[in-house]
């Protein structure tokens, strides 16, 4: 139907001048209520905002054009009047220049009541399917959903390479009083580069936000968003999957190699691996040493390399700097084929500043408390989630089940637990806010903790969780309904600050520090516990494991031995930092490869082998591993001998399991025809000697095994006489003598 005057006129007249100002120059909080086709005294009036055309024709039909009246007062807009409510498309032009293209504003909402419902409750488990950006087909059309949570905002934009990041072009709706602003843009696929731009409350504009729930990333130092589609994924590693409950509960061998990717190992031109790289190369080389599980450092993205990771920003987004998404669910693929599990370093307790990111999300501390007794972390300068508001507890819940679900991880490490738990977290009187009844404890973030631990147990069959928590909090393993925490595991830093201070005495004052090494065993079972040497003993000016060592050379390699056959033989699992295994000299640095060439050095390539040959008898008999939590699975022999600094101990499995006995020589001091009491009648075999010359020791050991003499000594019924090197770990496993 042409327009006649009197309609164009009419139509112009319709739209206000003051709200087409507001739309040309993105100050209009709802343009969906003056955009798009809309009904109208002479049949149904189509406005659209196309800034860089000077001509548009609307597009009905097989054959029909009409052509759109440019508003005079508002440059960019254009109006037509139709019969009906019928699809169309635009034409646009700009001199010889032609596109056509759908109008977002023509689409309603693909997002339900119950969506918002949910959403609004903090209930939404898998709100990456509801906010973000979701490529789909919607009313025929294909293309991407954009939706962010922004209650306080005037107004929210998605702008991006696609629209030249003109926040006039796709202004987004407010979906009721749900605080969820949602566009959906045709004809966008994966891989477009965006972000939100958000007039705050105050109606200032606040700088270009990335997406909270954004699934992929541009590579810093850029900080966009970018469009993902992770959907239907092709696994292969349903062997893995089917079994992995059996290989991450609290009887199973658990062994954990730690790795910062950027830095494990580089290419030429010291570039960091890519997650295909890896995917063959560090899966390789963990499997070979025994390890069961990788702990990835956090790949969730972040801005600075400088943080490992812990002050991400995407954190759903695995970080570009090694790849896509679909690279790394290679690389996970690849581990589980290699029977590794992947546990995911996972940051809730704090996020960074960065202007793109969450901080005042809406011109409004949203994410983050507004006060900062409650919201700023003063030892990283780092912004506190409020948990108290039920959709950051959401959030972040919500993020915990996607990697799990998404990506197939094994597991969550849930980094800084402690600074979680406790208001008064590094802080002095006055600089922190009580709880409800004046104590310290925060409850909301307990709450949240056990609310992770609850979700993701319940969905995800066979992951484990494991805190790093440094305090003694009751109950941080234990299950919910029974008043814990949740965590499957915690990290034991009471015996890794013991131990430590303990290797770094000089021997001859060991005698006075006896205690350090038996202490764990008397709140050992308390808590399902990890043994961590992690990344944090080895940077800062602490130096590396074998620099921790008191000595000469030869004794540092002694001691750091001898240490490893300690924790391996300890109970609880084990994690180690990546180059620790074979002694990396130099302190971690993220900027630069491990320095793999000192394995071209004996006593290098020697720590090595021992730490492979202490995973593989660890993962090989059931004593050392299947009652870590369980007292009845540890017995001192003799644990106070103090003047000699030698302790004995033996660990048991399950009726008829061959058990193993451990006796450290701490000191550097030879002791040969030293008696010691087995439980046993019989042959006890040397599986490992951390003296050996194949580790890099003198080769003094017992030839294999010892023979038990009726000689009653240190409580037990037999006994034997072994050689002790110095600093030296000797394990014997009770049975047959081996031919």
């Amino acid at each position: 139907m042409p327009n006649s005057d009197s309609q164009k006129d009419g139509l112009v007249a319709a739209l206000p001048q003051d709200v087409a100002q507001d739309l040309v120059q993105a100050r209009l909080t709802n343009p969906f209520g003056y955009l798009g086709l809309r009904a109208h005294a002479d049949g149904y009036a189509l406005n659209i905002f196309v800034p860089d055309a000077d001509q548009c024709i609307c597009l009905t039909g097989k054959k029909t054009r009409t052509k759109m009246v440019p508003v005079p007062f508002a440059p960019g807009l254009f109006c037509a009047l139709l019969a009906k409510d019928v699809p169309y498309k635009i034409e646009a032009h700009f001199g010889d220049t032609e596109w056509v293209f759908n109008d977002p504003y023509a689409f309603a909402s693909s997002l339900t009541e119950d969506d918002l419902y949910y959403l609004g409750e903090g209930s939404m488990n898998r709100i990456w399917d509801v906010l973000g950006a979701t490529p789909m087909s919607h009313e025929g059309v294909d293309g991407v959903r954009f939706a962010v949570w922004a209650p306080n905002a005037q107004r929210v934009s998605v702008v991006g390479d696609f629209n030249v990041w003109d926040s006039r072009r796709h202004g987004m709706r407010m979906l009721g009083q749900s605080g969820v602003w949602e566009i959906f843009v045709p004809d966008l696929s994966g891989g477009e580069v965006y972000k939100y731009a958000i007039r705050g409350a105050d109606g200032q504009d606040l700088p270009l936000k990335a997406d909270p729930i954004g699934l992929g990333s541009e590579h810093p130092p850029k900080t966009g968003s970018v469009v993902r589609d992770i959907k239907n994924p092709e696994w292969a590693d349903d062997a893995w999957m089917s079994t992995r409950a059996k290989a991450q509960n609290i009887d199973a061998a658990i062994s954990i190699y730690e790795v910062n990717l950027a830095s494990w190992k580089r290419a030429d031109g010291n570039r960091p691996l890519s997650y295909i790289e890896l995917a063959d190369q560090l899966v390789d080389y963990a499997a070979d040493m025994g390890f069961t599980h990788i702990e990835l450092m956090p790949i969730t993205e972040h801005p600075f390399d400088g943080s490992w990771g812990y002050q991400p920003i995407g954190m759903f987004a695995p970080t570009i700097r090694h790849g896509t998404p679909e690279e790394f669910r290679a690389l996970v693929t690849a581990a589980h084929n290699k029977g590794l599990g992947v546990l995911l370093d996972w940051v809730p307790a704090h996020f960074p500043t960065d202007i793109h990111g969450l901080a005042q999300f809406d011109g409004t501390a949203l994410y983050e408390h507004g006060d900062p007794r409650e919201g700023f972390h003063q030892d990283w300068n780092t912004l506190i989630y409020n948990f108290g508001r039920v959709e950051v507890a959401n959030y972040m819940r919500s993020n915990a089940l996607y990697w799990l679900e998404e990506y197939h991880l094994d597991g969550l490490r849930v980094d800084a637990v402690a600074s979680m738990l406790y208001r008064d977290y590094s802080r002095n009187d006055g600089e922190w806010v009580p709880n409800k009844d004046g104590g310290r404890e925060n409850y909301e973030a307990i709450a949240f903790l056990q609310g992770v631990n609850s979700l993701v147990y319940g969905e995800v069959p066979g992951i484990m969780t494991v805190a790093e928590e440094s305090t003694a909090f009751q109950g941080v393993s234990t299950p919910v309904d029974h008043g814990g925490l949740g965590f499957g595991f915690k990290w034991n830093m009471g015996w890794m600050n013991d131990t430590l201070c303990y290797m770094e005495e000089d021997p001859i004052n060991r005698k006075y520090h006896h205690h350090l090494l038996t202490h764990s065993i008397s709140y050992a079972y308390t808590e399902n516990f990890v043994l961590p040497i992690s990344h944090d003993e080895v940077v800062h000016g602490k130096g590396s494991m074998i620099n921790k060592m008191t000595g000469n050379a030869w004794e540092q390699f002694a001691n750091l031995r001898a240490y490893y056959g300690f924790m391996w033989t300890h109970p609880g699992k084990k994690l180690l930092f990546m180059g620790q295994e074979f002694a990396q000299r130099d302190e971690w640095n993220h900027n630069q490869s491990l320095d793999w060439h000192l394995l071209d050095a004996p006593a290098h390539a020697g720590m090595q082998h021992l730490v492979r040959d202490l995973n593989m008898l660890y993962r090989s008999v059931p004593a050392l591993h299947v009652n870590d939590t369980r007292p009845a699975g540890f017995g001192w022999i003799e644990g106070a001998d103090v003047e000699n600094s030698i302790y004995v101990y033996v660990r048991h499995g399950k009726a008829g399991d061959p058990r193993v006995v451990t006796i450290l020589n701490m000191t550097p001091v030879e002791r040969t025809s030293h008696r010691v009491g087995l439980p046993s009648c019989g042959f006890w075999r040397e599986a490992i000697n951390t003296d050996a010359e194949i580790y890099g020791g003198v080769g003094r050991g017992n030839l294999g095994g010892v023979h038990t003499q009726d000689i009653e000594w240190m409580g037990q019924a037999q006994s034997a006489e072994l050689t002790l090197p110095p600093l030296s770990a000797v394990i014997l496993i009770e049975g047959e003598e081996t031919r």
